[in-house]
């Protein structure tokens, strides 16, 4: 449904203290990292990510969901869960849910391989987290319309 809204998508890597935020282009072929944003309260997050909306046009929010390898959910992905339902009535745009497993490995993979130092790559990793999670978001096939399954899933 909101997959076939033209506009650009927000990938969010959600944390309770950063937020890792990466947006694609209005075509969406491309995502690219955006920004982290450190949480400052309900009141200036809801600012922040309604400014975002506004400024970028975001017609979709992307909010990658922590799961256990066997796809169950874990604590996290309830957090992130409430976090995306809060995110949809603060903006009013809708939010898909989109298994992150391993994008924080992969982000700090590709960051230690740019030998910058680590405090310089923590600067950086939720949003390279968040870019890898919205592509692979925009290649899929569902795009996210289906709930995560098993790692060694064949369906």
């Amino acid at each position: 449904m909101s997959q076939n809204v033209p506009g650009r998508v927000a990938g969010i890597d959600f944390g309770t203290v950063r937020i890792g935020i990466a947006i694609s282009d209005s075509q969406r072929q491309i995502a690219s990292p955006y920004e982290n944003y450190t949480r400052r309260g309900p009141k200036q997050d809801a600012q922040r990510f309604q400014r975002l909306v506004d400024e970028e046009a975001v017609c979709l929010f992307v909010v990658g969901l922590p799961v256990h390898l066997d796809g169950r959910e874990s604590e996290k992905s309830l957090e992130a869960r409430r976090f995306g339902q809060w995110l949809a009535e603060t903006t009013g745009v809708p939010v898909q849910f989109f298994d992150e497993r391993f994008t924080s490995h992969q982000a700090e993979e590709v960051l230690l391989a740019t030998q910058m130092t680590k405090k310089r790559r923590k600067q950086r990793l939720d949003m390279l987290a968040a870019q890898i999670m919205l592509s692979a978001f925009l290649e899929s096939a569902t795009g996210g319309s289906k709930p995560p399954g098993a790692l060694d899933d064949q369906a």
